[in-house]
């Protein structure tokens, strides 16, 4: 593990500081590519414009004349936490506009798979509805798109993946990341391109005379969801996605937020009134997210939707005992995945005992629970530093020879890429796949799971140097001890922090003073920094810290019967 110091521009931080913005966060967003002041406007006002995002005029007309029409409106989710939030904004956002018809239906992981089929598209049709809109999918389902359409509905597709060669052909389609859409903000979730379509709705709605500035439902309300997802699905937190999730936040933190989201927070144990990015990233976002692997996500999206506050935490706790569940499995799977990883890195056979591990890493076992993958294939990527694909036998009727796997990978390796690269070198041994550049997922014949794994490991080893295979951790230098302070821990956290605009890291040299496990799989520490004492706690890691070493940590409180201290959350060490 290499440590590495972010750059940090004297002039700019020089230049926040002068606007009046603190000195620690003038350092902290100069380093992160913020500029002047201005740039960290939240405000509605500064949201990026609805007519940028290509297709959302035209839904909006779609959408219009379907609802003076009563036309029946059925949204298809996606069962991930992205897909769970749009869907519910879709259909808060419709029936708040005057939609009287609105329905939705979710995929299952196993029977179903990904997106839109002509099964589901089929489905749909036999529920009586007019119109299908997809969330969070839709961009690569060529063939459920055809489907819908065969069975005479409208289908509108809202979506922020990647597109593959063939766009299906839909009657509109929304998408950042389609041919020829000028949208500045190509990482915005699905449910931001659901919620900018509803700005749309309300517009055409207002030229309609439906409704005037005055009159107009207010779709703030809905900005809790959209932070939620969008920061549950990890996209880069560019400026506009910054300011969706400062506004869910802000309302969240004032009270002003759907019942289903409250209960998520007490379920959690978390404060709804001092909520931040990561209680959405670690604490709401898994347990909507656990629905969707190992259940129906229906569960998370009716907790979303409900105003009933006792449903909503009758809800919430299902969801919380869900979660829990997916913690055992995805435990005894790490652990087994972890073993078929390290045999990856075993000597060779050549007697010299030099290793020659791969520049990627794929693994299966007949026991992994395909819903749990992803999960699993994060945590072998963050220990190996190496892209990753998890793979578990699809449990889907007829498919038992298919393998469903799923990848993160690391800076440097576009996976999507990757995948179809290997796609046309050799041809039948992907079955589907698809994704981003972090993030993908794919489905093999059992028989060719070897050929994958090392057609994946020769694309790694072509693609990555070998300094890209050791993991760095960026920080942003050494704190300053007028800066070690409970309130600025709050100050901090209050921030928006997450993919593309990471929280603060800091690094310095320590000197540790003493070290034991806590709960047999963390690392408490007791330090001196900077000549003083300090408490820190490194989770999920087990092996002890010579008595000189340079640590990457965060700034966290730690309460204990009602006093608060200061402590290091620790990233890594170098040393």
């Amino acid at each position: 593990m290499k440590i590495i110091a972010r750059d940090i521009p004297p002039r700019t931080v020089w230049a926040l500081e002068q606007a009046g913005v603190h000195p620690l966060l003038a350092r902290l967003f100069a380093a992160r590519g913020v500029m002047a002041k201005d740039e960290l406007d939240d405000g509605l006002a500064r949201l990026l414009l609805p007519d940028t995002l290509r297709g959302t005029r035209e839904a909006a007309v779609l959408l219009a004349d379907a609802m003076a029409q009563d036309k029946r409106l059925c949204i298809v989710a996606d069962y991930d936490c992205d897909g769970a939030t749009a869907c519910a904004v879709g259909v808060r956002g419709l029936r708040l506009l005057g939609a009287k018809h609105v329905s939705y239906l979710v995929p299952d992981r196993v029977v179903d798979g990904y997106g839109l089929t002509p099964p589901i598209a089929e489905r749909v049709a036999d529920s009586g509805a007019d119109m299908l809109i997809t969330v969070d999918n839709g961009i690569a389902s060529v063939e459920g798109v055809a489907a819908a359409k065969a069975r005479g509905l409208q289908v509108l597709v809202t979506d922020h993946h990647l597109p593959g060669p063939e766009l299906p052909v839909a009657d509109v389609l929304v998408n950042p990341n389609q041919p020829g859409c000028e949208f500045e903000s190509k990482s915005i979730a699905g449910v931001g391109v659901m919620f900018y379509v509803l700005l749309a709705l309300r517009s055409e709605l207002r030229t309609r005379g439906v409704f005037d500035v005055a009159t107009q439902p207010k779709l703030d309300a809905l900005l809790p969801l959209v932070a939620l997802g969008t920061v549950a699905d990890v996209v880069k937190l560019d400026a506009n996605n910054r300011r969706l999730v400062a506004q869910g936040l802000r309302r969240i933190r004032a009270g002003a937020m759907p019942a289903g989201v409250a209960a998520l927070f007490k379920a959690a144990g978390r404060t709804a009134s001092a909520a931040t990015t990561f209680d959405f990233g670690f604490a709401l976002g898994p347990r909507i997210n656990a629905a969707g692997r190992l259940a129906d996500m229906t569960l998370g999206i009716e907790c979303l939707l409900t105003d009933d506050a006792g449903r909503a935490d009758e809800l919430a706790r299902m969801l919380d005992g869900i979660n829990r569940e997916r913690r055992d499995i995805e435990g005894g799977m790490r652990d087994q995945a972890l073993l078929l990883a390290e045999s990856l890195f075993a000597a060779d056979d050549s007697g010299n005992g030099i290793a020659a591990p791969p520049a990627a890493i794929s693994v299966f076992d007949a026991n992994f629970h395909e819903g749990v993958v992803g999960i699993v294939a994060s945590r072998i990527k963050d220990r190996f530093h190496r892209p990753t694909f998890v793979f578990a036998a699809s449990g889907a009727p007829g498919k038992e020879q298919e393998l469903k796997g799923s990848g993160r990978s690391i800076p440097g390796f576009h996976l999507r890429d990757a995948l179809d690269l290997v796609a046309k070198r050799h041809p039948g041994v992907l079955l589907r796949f698809g994704g981003h550049a972090m993030a993908a997922g794919c489905t093999v014949a059992r028989e060719h799971f070897k050929t994958f794994e090392q057609a994946l490991a020769q694309v790694a080893g072509e693609w990555l140097a070998v300094a890209a295979l050791t993991r760095q951790i960026e920080t942003d230098g050494p704190i300053a001890r007028e800066y070690m302070r409970i309130d600025l821990v709050d100050t901090l956290h209050r921030e928006v922090w997450g993919q593309g605009f990471a929280p603060p890291t800091f690094s310095e040299d320590v000197e540790v003073v003493s070290q034991r496990l806590v709960g047999e799989k963390h690392l408490a520490l007791k330090l001196r920094h900077q000549g003083q004492p300090i408490d820190a706690i490194w989770f999920s890691h087990t092996e002890p810290l010579p008595p000189k070493v340079k640590l990457a940590f965060r700034l966290d409180a730690d309460e204990w019967q009602g006093v608060r201290r200061l402590r290091f959350l620790v990233e890594g060490a170098e040393f």
